[in-house]
Order: C-alpha cells, then structure tokens, then sequence
C-alpha cells in the first residue's frame, strides 16, 4: 500500500511572520469590531445560546464609542469587553453608520442621523422643526440655500470689439476747460 500526500510547492526564502497576529491584516477598529461581532453571532448561532446583554453592556458600549468619536485613532481594546458589550457596541456602530470617525463622511453621517434621531423622539414641535432646520442647512440637503447665477458667455475678440466700439460710440464726452483756459 503505498500512502499518496499531496505536497504544495514551498517556495524558499519567503519571509515567515513571527507570530500569528504579524500575519494577519491591519484592520480599522470598525473593521476589527465588525469581524469580533460577526464571530460571536456566529458562536451564538453553533452553540444554541442566545446572547443576552444588560444595561451595564450599554453603558460600556456607548462609552467605548464615545472614545472613539471623540479620537478616531484609538484602538479601543475588544478583549477587555464582553462578549454581549463587543455585540451592543457592533450595533450602534451600524446603527448609526459612524466608522470610528476616520473622515467627514462618516461625521456627517453621524450628525445626520442624530439629527434625526432627534426629530424622531422630541416631544415638542418646536425641537422637531429646530432638528429639521439642521438638517435642511446639511451640505447636499441645501434646503434653505440662496443661489445665484452666473452666465459667462465666450465670444470671438472681434464681436467683443464691435460691442465695446458701439459703447464707447453711445457715450457723450464733455470738454471742461481748465483753470488755466485750456
């Protein structure tokens, strides 16, 4: 009986990483928190256990994200949180579309639909038309936007020269005389 292995070509003098995690890709702390949820649904789904979350999961949740609006270049430190905190965390992230704020697309966003939110959930009508009118000054809504005009005609020099000879021709001239009788 012979034993067939199938062998890969090996290449030599590849650099190998050191570690693990020298060979894995550098993520953005959105994508890196999107993958940890991602894997923790999954989990959840194999095992059977429905993941639960409590107010304390909340809080630490928006806490964590509030650091990351503030400073878009913090690496906040997932293993430090629980797994029900990483899944809270990953949802208000989607929720609200703020991609750890890394440009202003995504702060605008972030206005955006806490301007929203605002209108939304306000009781009074004066605070629900206060959020409208934000929204209707946002860069693209431009509710609110005076605009002008301008035409810029482009015409041959001679044109240019026959109109402006027909000014000039239309204008009256005045000779004063000088002081000294000029």
């Amino acid at each position: 009986m012979t034993d067939n292995y199938l062998v890969p070509d090996i290449e030599e003098g590849l650099p190998l990483p050191q570690n693990a995690s020298e060979a894995l890709p550098t993520l953005s702390p959105r994508e890196e928190l999107e993958k940890t949820a991602n894997t923790i649904n999954k989990l959840s789904e194999l095992t059977g256990t429905p993941l639960q979350f409590d107010a304390t999961d909340v809080e630490e949740g928006k806490k964590v994200a509030k650091e990351l609006i503030q400073n878009p270049k913090t690496r906040p430190n997932y293993n430090a949180l629980r797994d029900s905190t990483k899944a809270v965390l990953a949802g208000m992230v989607a929720q609200y579309d703020f991609e750890v704020v890394d440009d202003l697309v995504q702060l605008k966003n972030f206005v955006v639909n806490g301007l929203l939110d605002e209108y939304r959930n306000a009781s009074e009508s004066k605070t629900r038309l206060q959020a409208l009118t934000k929204l209707g000054e946002v860069d693209g809504v431009d509710a609110f936007k005076k605009r002008s005009e301008v035409t810029m005609q482009v015409k041959p020099i001679e044109e240019v020269e026959k109109e402006l000879i027909e000014v000039l021709e239309g204008v009256e001239y005045t000779v004063l005389e000088g002081k000294n009788g000029n």
